[in-house]
């Protein structure tokens, strides 16, 4: 009897500790499937808004992302389609926006009264409804991997709005030549950027023509800007093996790719190809012998272009930087690269190859990513879970930042990398952003938000401040501007 009982003693000993092995064993399977969950909102998202991490993990990471890759199979809330249609400013044509800024632009000129006010009130209203038509996605979209290829591939593909017509028509830019392609083949997103009337005209294009002499005999008319940065920014890299010459000859290919403001304004047309400005002659552009083909050689230069190993290389290279480190692991960069050569630049193959890869689901291999201002602001709106009733806060703080939507000057846009964002000012104004924003915040709610991405030496600190700080320090601290 005294055996049996012991026996059972043992037994139910046993059970008990079985039984805390595999709560314990569940509990960190639970933990692991957050922090998948968490990592994919951090990477492939603006971060996670209330509930994200549960509903991810309940669909699984997996089929998560396959829907991301695939945003139009996800219906955007009816209360954001109504505000976003509500925006007239962003919904009108380029033609529509550019006949209002030449007329107020006339108006100016002509000294008539009161024009110079109305100018600036069309041009800040334009620029606001660009900023809120931007930002309302970003926070409030659930196509969030959609989101973040729009701001990716306009970064690399800059336009910038202060530069004459540019603000009239960046909005249409976005819309029209980057977001329907943000997902799609790279060979037709270059051809449409390549002919928006924002890009002829940011990158001069607009105006290039066959070199002609003028009265001392110096060859003029031939302009390079855009056939530059379409090889060093948009697809080959800096050292994707050209020359000086194949900048210039890629230019006279691109002769004739114009257009005409009055005719935009007038009948929407936004690009034409003029013959009497294209350069009719033989070109040899990497090592090609071009022979006079019209338009169809600027066509040719994208088809190829696209296609090419190094566009292949360089492409991949930025959207590993984006999407796992600042030093991306070159394995992954040439495996992205061969998905790219084999699926055509089919951009969604390559970032499947990308998400589906080691590299990206161990972050803890190689660091977390410091976000940039757009990046740490839209997280901040999206983990709060307050409700954005006027972006004005938002605009004002990314520009404190140095990271103005639409803003930046040159045309290899803004850094995603940790170098470029993170200076003791810049946290000062990240911290203050993030004092304004939680003062309604629950912190119990915010902490659950933001899963695991909050350290335990994070969190014993913020639990030893008041309430009313803690939502404060959980988004301006050193965890939450990472990602």
């Amino acid at each position: 009897m005294a055996a049996d009982m012991k026996l059972n003693i043992i037994h139910r000993a046993s059970l008990a500790l079985l039984a805390a092995v595999l709560t314990a064993a569940g509990a960190a399977s639970a933990a692991d499937a957050d922090a998948q969950a968490l990592h994919v909102l951090n990477r492939l998202a603006y971060g996670p808004r209330p509930g994200d991490v549960e509903r991810v993990t309940s669909m699984g990471v997996q089929r998560w992302i396959d829907r991301q890759l695939h945003p139009e199979t996800i219906p955007l809330p009816p209360d954001l389609g109504a505000r976003l249609a509500a925006l007239d400013t962003v919904n009108r044509s380029a033609g529509e926006s550019l006949a209002e800024f030449l007329e107020l632009r006339r108006d100016v000129r002509m000294d008539d009264e009161g024009a110079r006010q109305r100018r600036r009130e069309a041009e800040t209203r334009v620029a606001r409804q660009a900023a809120e038509a931007r930002l309302l996605r970003a926070v409030g979209s659930p196509r969030q991997l959609e989101e973040v290829m729009v701001d990716f591939w306009y970064n690399h593909f800059n336009v910038f709005a202060g530069k004459g017509i540019d603000r009239a028509l960046v909005t249409s830019y976005e819309r029209d030549a980057i977001r329907p392609y943000a997902l799609g083949s790279f060979r037709a997103l270059l051809g449409a950027t390549a002919k928006h009337p924002a890009m002829l005209f940011y990158l001069d294009n607009v105006v290039s023509s066959a070199p002609r002499p003028d009265a001392k005999g110096k060859a003029r008319g031939l302009n390079e800007n855009y056939a530059r940065e379409l090889m060093e920014l948009h697809t080959l890299g800096a050292d994707g093996g050209y020359t000086q010459r194949d900048v210039t000859e890629l230019a006279r290919m691109l002769t004739g790719w114009t257009f005409d403001q009055k005719r935009l304004a007038r009948t929407g047309e936004t690009f034409r190809f003029d013959a009497g400005r294209h350069d009719a002659g033989t070109k040899t552009w990497l090592g090609r012998e071009i022979a006079p083909a019209g338009q169809q050689e600027g066509e040719y230069a994208l088809d190829v272009l696209a296609m090419h190993p190094a566009t292949a290389r360089h492409v991949s290279r930025e959207l590993a930087q984006y999407f796992v480190s600042d030093d991306p692991p070159r394995a992954l960069v040439d495996r992205m690269a061969a998905t790219w050569r084999e699926s055509g630049g089919d951009i969604r193959a390559v970032l499947a190859t990308l998400f589906a890869s080691r590299e990206f689901m161990d972050a803890g291999s190689v660091g977390a990513k410091f976000k940039t201002p757009y990046q740490y602001v839209v997280s901040a709106v999206r983990a709060s879970g307050v409700p954005v009733t006027n972006v004005g806060p938002m605009v004002n703080t990314m520009n404190q930042l140095g990271m103005p939507l639409y803003g930046c000057q040159t045309p290899d846009g803004y850094k995603n990398t940790q170098d470029a964002w993170l200076n003791p000012d810049a946290l000062t104004r990240r911290i203050a952003f993030a004092a304004a924003l939680a003062a309604p915040v629950d912190p119990v709610q915010l902490q659950a938000t933001l899963a695991g991405s909050v350290s335990p030496r994070t969190l014993g600190i913020v639990q030893r401040n008041p309430d009313k700080l803690r939502a404060a320090m959980l988004l301006g601290s050193p965890d939450f501007m990472q990602r």
